[in-house]
């Protein structure tokens, strides 16, 4: 990998006081230091905005629309970076994350997106949410997921950015998108992200909602529809 490579790391936050420093301090102890971070803020109402103006790489931009996927988009617009990166505000990098995943970059000219395990934490006094299973807590897993993401800029001019469509799953389509025109993944066999799970969690508390089956059906839908596609464009014909 060239010494150019800038990593531009986004976050989306709204009132994330609580755990923000953590996060924020896990990118500043990065091995291989990031070019900027970008939050993107929901109206927070609380200390949000004091506690990123400590931190020299922090830039944080308003978000246009709502929600998860509609930040991201915001910060990957504003972002300068030839790599992009994410972060929720409760979870927290380990010190070599970045370094790691432009080592796989570099060892394969081919890949463009690398991703790498997940370590699940309680946080202590809080129950967990009544959608996580607490076995998940036992070890680490394959994470598709922003968080354990880093990803050439360019991969989003052929995949699209984050559907903001989505209530829950604009995350899982955007991987089954990737997975679907066959980006070239690499898996760093090791931890790289620790996510916090407490019953604040936003993406816990979605999964109890009624659309998650919609939106589940809907995911499968597309996705069989952008694989007949390929396979139609890859073998000249059409299908019916």
């Amino acid at each position: 990998m060239s010494l150019d490579t800038r990593i531009s790391v986004v976050m989306a936050v709204k009132n994330a006081a609580q755990y923000l420093a953590t996060a924020l301090d896990s990118i500043a102890a990065q091995s291989f230091a990031p070019a900027e971070v970008i939050l993107v803020d929901g109206a927070s109402t609380d200390e949000t905005a004091a506690i990123a103006s400590r931190y020299p790489l922090v830039r944080l931009i308003q978000e246009t629309g709502r929600g998860y996927a509609s930040a991201w988009n915001d910060g990957i617009r504003a972002s300068a970076g030839t790599h992009i990166a994410f972060l929720d505000s409760d979870d927290r990098w380990v010190v070599d994350k970045l370094q790691m995943q432009v080592a796989a970059l570099a060892a394969d000219p081919l890949v463009r997106c690398v991703i790498g395990h997940v370590q699940f934490f309680a946080e202590p006094g809080r129950p967990l949410p009544p959608s996580f299973k607490p076995q998940l807590l036992e070890r680490s897993h394959v994470a598709y997921m922003p968080g354990a993401l880093l990803v050439q800029r360019s991969v989003f001019d052929d995949v699209g950015l984050f559907d903001p469509s989505w209530t829950i799953a604009n995350d899982i389509d955007w991987f089954a998108e990737l997975k679907d025109k066959s980006v070239p993944v690499a898996i760093v066999p090791h931890v790289l992200i620790h996510k916090r799970v407490h019953d604040g969690n936003v993406s816990y508390l979605a999964a109890r909602s009624p659309q998650v089956n919609t939106e589940i059906l809907r995911l499968l839908r597309r996705s069989i529809h952008r694989q007949r596609d390929g396979a139609a464009a890859g073998s000249g014909g059409s299908t019916p």
